[in-house]
């Protein structure tokens, strides 16, 4: 039986593995657009970076509205769904920083300074979105 995870649980299940978060934008003509992301919790906040010339980067300077989706497909099969405001940064220490944390997360510490400086460059944003909204279920099939 599916059942609520509290915000223990939801933020323990957005932090493990190396699941990807499903980031879904407004388009300028209201559509939505979806694209993978690599991302972390910093405290109630959620981070990532993305290049500023991307449909997403464009997509949040535009409008900062965003929703993610973060599932486990593995029986009993769980998901969270973050709703927030993001906000972008394109401060180059503090995105080449936040892109070797996540780096570490996804490749391993041994290719975190790797990927930090081949994503923490001019172009780049670190985007944290100020999360309003989480809708958690875990044991769907349980």
């Amino acid at each position: 039986m599916a059942r609520k995870m509290s915000k223990d649980e939801w933020q323990s299940f957005l932090s493990e593995g190396t699941r990807t978060g499903k980031l879904s934008t407004v388009r300028a003509d209201g559509s939505p657009h979806i694209a993978p992301v690599w991302f972390l919790l910093d405290g109630d906040d959620l981070v990532f970076n993305t290049g500023a010339d991307t449909v997403k980067g464009r997509n949040l300077a535009r409008d900062g509205r965003v929703s993610l989706c973060v599932d486990d497909d593995r029986p009993p099969f769980s998901f969270a769904i973050v709703e927030g405001q993001a906000e972008t940064s394109d401060e180059l220490s503090e995105v080449r920083a936040w892109a070797t944390r996540i780096a570490a997360r996804y490749m391993g510490e041994e290719r975190a300074e790797e990927y930090g400086a081949r994503n923490g460059v001019p172009g780049e944003l670190l985007v944290r979105i100020r999360i309003s909204k989480v809708v958690a279920l875990a044991d769907l099939a349980g």
